[in-house]
């Protein structure tokens, strides 16, 4: 038997009949869901410390369980001392189980770890994507606190196949992502 992660499950068996009957689709093919997760994080400081871009990599690809890459300048910035080419920034998509396995360890496990959490903003794009900002990458259990010599942020966008902003907000609600009253 195939391994199917527990938010895919969920999906298919509460979020989508759930979704069918709140916004009357006629096929289950109208049902929004998420089809990827990105991953990123900016690091301006690498433009002085090459090492802090490594270190990034080596943090992002813990957390999402799939190799990073590295983002670079597209172009020159004399005032920022930056060329074009030069490492600022890691990344990583994640899709299908990958995603769902990490969704389930965000919502469960590294948000409740933010200090005095009382829910996420729900400020959607106007197509039905979500971006959350994170402050401090110490939330998530997979990072040693004791190995770390910067703490960065980062952005985590659920990108949706809603059409409007009240779809992707009620598929990420009934995922279970904690937003606020």
């Amino acid at each position: 038997m195939a391994y199917t992660p527990t938010l895919e499950t969920k999906y298919k068996e509460e979020v989508a009949p759930a979704l069918m009957k709140k916004f009357n689709y006629k096929s289950t093919m109208q049902v929004p869901r998420i089809l990827k997760i990105a991953i990123n994080s900016g690091v301006g400081d690498a433009i002085a410390d090459k090492k802090l871009i490594e270190t990034a990599l080596d943090e992002i690809s813990n957390i999402a369980g799939q190799k990073a890459i590295s983002t670079m300048s597209t172009k020159d910035i004399s005032n920022f001392k930056l060329r074009k080419g030069m490492p600022i920034g890691v990344k990583v998509t994640l899709r299908r189980d990958k995603m769902y396995e990490f969704m389930e360890r965000l919502i469960n496990a590294s948000l409740p770890r933010i200090r005095d959490f009382n829910g996420i903003s729900s400020k959607f794009d106007g197509r039905g994507n979500y971006t959350l900002g994170i402050t401090e990458q110490i939330i998530f259990p997979e990072i040693d606190i004791d190995k770390i010599n910067k703490i960065m942020g980062l952005e985590i966008t659920f990108v949706t196949s809603a059409k409007s902003d009240e779809e992707g907000f009620a598929l990420l609600k009934e995922f279970g992502i904690p937003f606020k009253k």
